[in-house]
């Protein structure tokens, strides 16, 4: 039988969305597929429903790209409450146990907040999409099963309190910028455990994800209301979004960019990771150096492009 294939609007490049609460990640993606008359699109890391922000989509041959753009910091404006704990470690859970918390004050946790920095260890929460035994476990959390999960160590390069209200259930807003993996609702919740009060997370803003800020973001309705000869113009191309994720080189001299256009190799630019190469006006490639030279990761620049 042949496979069907998807829609093709020929755009191409990257889409920042700024979610609304509600939807899920893969709802706007949905969204955003019909909006555009595109069947490929991709997300470079998700956001819990009632989360708000920065969702970064690559569209059309720009979904190639989204395992080099996926691993960058992120920021987020969060707010939680001390003394509830919930399921989900967040509002949307069942409260699992309420304490008093009065005698928390902003001191006590800003010396708390300091424990999280840097690299700590965080166990996955179980409304995660983490796979174990082959099953996603919100999947399993749906049945209500709980299962042993494996601690993961992420980096919090930055953690500051930003406001804090007293009460019986203090409640106090941050700002974290942290690792790609990182749980905020799971920072929110041990932070809780080490005052000794628990605590859940009430709300969450994504500021950025990697180097596409809120500034970057369009609303998803204004995205559905774009007529055709708008949509476009909303797009980032894909040579400056990766070259805002990634080092890159430039590189004019025809006789090599043939070379790899054809899946070539570069000469050795002494960098560590995957960068990007450039021309004037387009992406080329990502490579990695290695002992002989640049090896390509993907080619991007097509020979028939070069004229």
């Amino acid at each position: 039988m042949a496979r069907r294939r998807g829609r093709s609007s020929g755009l191409e490049g990257v889409l920042v969305v700024d979610k609304p609460a509600g939807p899920t990640s893969h709802d706007v993606v949905q969204t955003v597929r019909r909006a555009l008359g595109e069947s490929r699109v991709g997300h470079t890391g998700t956001l819990d429903p009632a989360a708000t922000g920065v969702l970064v989509l690559c569209v059309g041959r720009a979904t190639r790209l989204v395992r080099f753009l996926q691993a960058g910091r992120k920021t987020y404006a969060a707010r939680m409450v001390l003394g509830i704990t919930t399921d989900s470690q967040d509002a949307d859970g069942a409260v699992l146990r309420t304490v008093p918390a009065g005698h928390v004050d902003e001191r006590t946790l800003c010396e708390a907040l300091t424990r999280f920095q840097g690299r700590i260890e965080q166990v996955p929460p179980m409304v995660s999409a983490v796979k174990v035994d082959g099953e996603r476990l919100h999947v399993k959390a749906r049945r209500g099963e709980e299962v042993a999960r494996e601690p993961r160590t992420v980096t919090i390069d930055d953690l500051i309190l930003d406001t804090f209200e007293p009460g019986e259930h203090p409640e106090a807003s941050f700002l974290v910028t942290c690792s790609a993996g990182t749980y905020i609702r799971t920072l929110a919740h041990d932070v809780g455990e080490v005052l000794g009060v628990g605590g859940s997370l009430r709300g969450l803003r994504r500021l950025a994800n990697g180097p596409f800020t809120s500034e970057d973001a369009h609303p998803l309705e204004h995205i559905v209301a774009a007529g055709p000869a708008e949509i476009g113009g909303l797009l980032l191309d894909v040579r400056t979004a990766i070259t805002r994720a990634l080092p890159h080189v430039t590189v004019d001299d025809p006789d090599l960019l043939r070379t790899l256009a054809r899946g070539g190799r570069l000469p050795s630019q002494d960098r560590a990771g995957t960068y990007a190469v450039v021309d004037p006006t387009r992406l080329v490639g990502l490579y990695r150096d290695g002992p002989d030279g640049g090896r390509p990761e993907l080619v991007w620049l097509r020979p028939e492009e070069l004229g």
